[in-house]
């Protein structure tokens, strides 16, 4: 992948410096979808219900492998993973996704931005997709993802052991 981004922090819950829940829930403001489509999931919006429940299981070393050290600071590779997981669950182009990180205070709060967070341009996700395949990690959001539930006991010890035939990526179309 063409240019050097280097590794950017991932703000955690506890930061302060991210979308209150409340506010996501209440407030009605930047683009939250009350009922959303097809209707909230019992227990609140999907997004705010994975960054309470599950918390924040993607760190930015997890990619340090296809993240140098040095270079423009780029977006945070946490982030895009918990896009990424977001993006497939409601099963969203790229397009959807970046818009929804801009637009909707669910998915900001679950990334933990602030509000006025402008986002990113939709070209991001493709390149980060591919810097996970060129750099060998394109598991890592899976791995990362069942160490949590098992964590949380959520999933059994051999819960995801099957080898996975291919990476499906959402809004690539393969």
């Amino acid at each position: 992948m063409a240019g050097s981004l280097s590794l950017s922090p991932f703000p955690a819950a506890e930061s302060g410096h991210h979308v209150d829940a409340a506010a996501a829930v209440a407030g009605g403001s930047g683009g939250y979808r009350p009922g959303g489509e097809g209707g909230v999931p019992q227990g609140g919006a999907l997004a705010i219900r994975i960054r309470n429940e599950l918390g924040s299981w993607y760190e930015d070393a997890d990619f340090a492998v296809v993240y140098p050290v040095r270079g423009k600071p780029g977006l945070s590779p946490a982030q895009l993973a918990m896009v990424t997981e977001l993006q497939f669950i409601e099963d969203l182009t790229d397009r959807q996704a970046a818009d929804a990180v801009r637009g909707h205070v669910d998915w900001k709060y679950c990334l933990g931005l602030e509000l006025e967070d402008e986002g990113f341009d939709a070209s991001v996700l493709p390149g980060f997709r591919e810097r996970l395949v060129e750099g060998g990690a394109e598991r890592v959001i899976f791995d990362r993802l069942l160490a949590r539930l098992k964590e949380l006991g959520l999933l059994g010890a051999g819960a995801g052991s099957a080898p996975i035939s291919r990476v499906c990526w959402p809004g690539s179309g393969t």
